[in-house]
């Protein structure tokens, strides 16, 4: 459980450490307390939202959403996460036929047809699939994170200019919670019908702080070998000119890293529109798999950045609603 939660929150934007840099990163020595923030965010409200599902019997977000935002806002919110989950997954699957394009040198269309088999294979098994490719592709995540900042140290090259900067801008104050948001919002579809798979609140509570304090890990690793190199703002792909400039020798397993990333948030999004699709039709797991890639497929071959533009500001404002109904919300028992 705590594998599935991490494997759902960390995406390709956190493997290529464009996301680190922007929410925590460019802000030096109060980005690391935003990591500390953000962690703990993770760790609380997600076993809050795991526990409180559990008790109130959701099989979807949509359930969820109607306990936290009520019968007349919840259709909204619900048809917009809906077009979110899409769209994200849709560019997932591109992401993954541009690892295949760029890194392998093989067609962008064969990568993304390998990437939705894979995906269909997996999602066949339901939950049995969703747990057992977190619970392989987790570990190495938290494994090379590790590793990456070890060997940092070990070369002395910890430290740098980014560590003195300090920034206590608006903007910097609520990076960390946009972040643990936003995401907690788009690990929803995934973490609300997976609490209703546990033997018991216990385990469910527990696995949930567990991938919260993993989170804050890979994050805090992430965050500190980004912060000792220099111009870091300036790349797209900043932990892949860390890679290239001091671990060349690891270079093919942060590749193998970013596509195990993007697999698992593929992975994850399909099991959270299967699970609410199932609670509204009675469709066949395979038929409903079978159409859904078909769509994503068409999907991932057009450009979605303003698509995107749009929804993404949208979507933050409701995952800032989302957390602060999350808090208020009572328990129940």
């Amino acid at each position: 459980m705590a594998a599935v939660y991490v494997g759902t929150v960390v995406g390709a934007g956190f493997a290529t450490g464009k996301e680190i840099v922007e929410f925590f990163t460019q802000y030096g020595a109060f980005g690391t307390i935003g990591v500390f923030i953000s962690g703990g965010l993770f760790t609380w409200m997600g076993a809050r939202m795991m526990v409180m599902a559990r008790r109130i019997g959701a099989a979807s977000y949509q359930q969820f959403n109607r306990y936290l935002f009520g019968n007349v806002m919840s259709p909204l919110v619900t048809v917009i996460m809906t077009a979110m989950i899409m769209g994200v997954v849709a560019v997932m699957i591109a992401g993954a036929g541009a690892v295949f394009e760029e890194q392998l040198g093989l067609p962008k269309q064969a990568g993304i047809m390998i990437t939705l088999c894979l995906s269909f294979v997996v999602m066949l098994y339901d939950i049995k699939g969703l747990l057992s490719v977190n619970a392989l592709i987790v570990p190495a995540m938290v494994l090379f994170s590790a590793v990456v900042l070890f060997k940092l140290l070990a070369m002395g090259k910890w430290g740098g200019e980014g560590w003195l900067t300090i920034d206590h801008s608006l903007k910097a104050f609520l990076a960390p919670l946009s972040y643990a948001a936003f995401n907690l919002t788009m690990a929803q579809p995934v973490l609300v019908p997976l609490a209703q798979e546990a033997d018991d609140e216990t385990t469910v509570q527990r696995g949930a702080m567990m991938g919260g304090l993993l989170l804050t890990g890979i994050l805090l690793s992430s965050h500190f070998v980004l912060l000792s190199f220099p111009h870091v703002l300036s790349y797209d792909i900043p932990m892949a000119e860390v890679i290239r400039s001091f671990f060349s020798l690891f270079y093919w397993m942060y590749i193998l890293v970013i596509y195990g990333e993007i697999l698992t948030s593929i992975i994850g999004g399909v099991f959270g529109l299967q699970r609410q699709f199932r609670t509204m039709f009675s469709v066949s797991d395979s038929l409903f798999l079978i159409a859904l890639f078909a769509l994503l497929f068409a999907a991932s071959l057009f450009r979605y950045s303003s698509l995107l533009s749009f929804l993404y500001p949208l979507f933050g404002y409701i995952s800032f609603a989302f957390l602060l109904l999350l808090c208020m919300r009572k328990m129940p028992k």
